[in-house]
């Protein structure tokens, strides 16, 4: 039987990247032959040079997808070698109740929808006490519930805490914090610290959609702006808070809009440090209101992920989410510079209503199967990208009963 690596540390600000990573990227790309137009972006990426929103343009217009991925699958093997994260999570949404009606949203409920809902307390609790003895990370964002404040956070974060100590929470979008902040009356920098108190350990970065406020205005009206999303999180990085960061694309957007949401965040990153991920994903169009929406195709997903690789040369992770992509096109991501697959999940609520068709039973040892499949190491991580060791399936692992759990309509 193959003998698994010994386990292996970090910090999270490099989370796990190699140290010689340029050093290595610049001989994997001199040992292969690229066209002619792409050479000056080669050479750039070779030696280390941030490219241009022009060179992002050159990459998504070139003719040959596969000359993009070769650049971004180099770029990925130089920081990571064969090795492909993944971290055991369930998702609890806590409300779907929602003061906004975002026009690609299918999760948002009003108060007198028949199906909307907020979890008590002692709801949640029960949701994650169903996966607690399979997963080490709870994944909670939902909707703008018009009543909760501050403190049904801190009590439903520090509850959680008290009984699973030793479980990761990640939580609240950038938009959930912005609003917690309004309605409790605090700055972003107090709400952030007062909920690090009570247990929250990262931010995830769902909500940045695209970074500009004139498809905000059409697609997310009400929602934090750009200034304000970069701004929640550059709070959080200066508390010692990771998170990740996002982008939503094919809705209305230009190309040159996705590229400029790519320069915003490395810029952030330049200064915060923080982004420790980066999580692209296409609009799903089932169940929405965004009839207009410009739908991604699936080699259009692929070069979005390489490009994003290569354009966010400061953010040490990219994400096959796998909820939003299926698992056959993000195994084919680990080829265009995804290095991280969205974990094993169990239950997810938005991409589901949004139309994701993507099993919600994955185990560890299917989801290492589909990492093998695509030729690379499935490698366990933490959710701060700091302890990490090699996965090697010997059989399934257990799994919780499938069910809904509790999804009351306590409003």
């Amino acid at each position: 039987m193959q003998k698994a690596r010994q386990p292996w540390t970090s910090d999270q600000y490099s989370a796990g990247i190699n140290p010689e990573w340029h050093t290595v990227l610049a001989n994997l790309l001199s040992a292969n032959e690229f066209p002619l137009e792409l050479q000056d972006i080669v050479d750039k990426v070779s030696t280390g040079q941030r490219l241009t929103i022009e060179d992002g343009l050159i990459l998504y217009n070139h003719s040959s997808l596969t000359d993009v991925g070769r650049i971004a699958n180099a770029a990925r093997q130089a920081r990571f070698s064969n090795d492909v994260f993944f971290n055991h999570n369930v998702h609890v949404n806590q409300t779907n109740l929602c003061i906004l009606s975002c026009k690609f949203c299918a999760f948002s409920r009003t108060k007198k929808s028949a199906d909307a809902y907020a979890l008590s307390i002692d709801d949640y609790l029960q949701q994650i006490s169903l996966y607690a003895p399979f997963v080490d990370e709870v994944h909670t964002v939902g909707g703008l519930h018009p009543d909760w404040g501050i403190e049904q956070y801190e009590g439903m974060f520090s509850a959680a805490k008290k009984m699973f100590p030793d479980i990761h929470i990640k939580a609240l979008s950038a938009v959930e914090v912005n609003h917690l902040s309004v309605i409790s009356g605090l700055s972003v920098s107090e709400t952030l610290i007062r909920l690090r108190n009570a247990g929250l350990d990262s931010l995830p970065g769902g909500g940045a959609e695209i970074l500009d406020d004139s498809i905000r205005d059409i697609i997310c009206k009400g929602k934090e702006t750009t200034a304000e999303y970069l701004e929640i999180h550059r709070c959080a990085h200066e508390i010692g808070m990771p998170t990740n960061c996002t982008m939503l694309y094919g809705t209305i957007e230009t190309i040159e809009q996705r590229l400029n949401h790519l320069d915003l965040l490395r810029r952030q990153q330049d200064e915060s440090g923080g982004f420790q991920c980066f999580v692209p994903y296409p609009f799903l169009p089932d169940s929405s209101r965004l009839p207009e929406a410009q739908l991604a195709t699936g080699t259009e997903i692929l070069r979005t992920m390489a490009i994003s690789r290569l354009m966010l040369d400061n953010i040490p992770h990219l994400k096959a989410y796998r909820m939003n992509l299926g698992d056959e096109i993000s195994e084919l991501a680990l080829q265009f510079g995804a290095d991280d697959l969205d974990g094993t999940v169990h239950q997810e609520s938005i991409m589901h209503l949004a139309g994701s068709t993507t099993p919600l039973d994955s185990d560890m040892s299917q989801l290492a199967k589909i990492i093998n499949n695509a030729g690379k190491i499935p490698v366990l991580r933490n959710s701060k990208y700091t302890i990490f060791r090699e996965y090697i399936a010997t059989h399934s692992a257990n799994i919780p009963p499938k069910g809904k759990g509790v999804s009351l309509r306590v409003i």
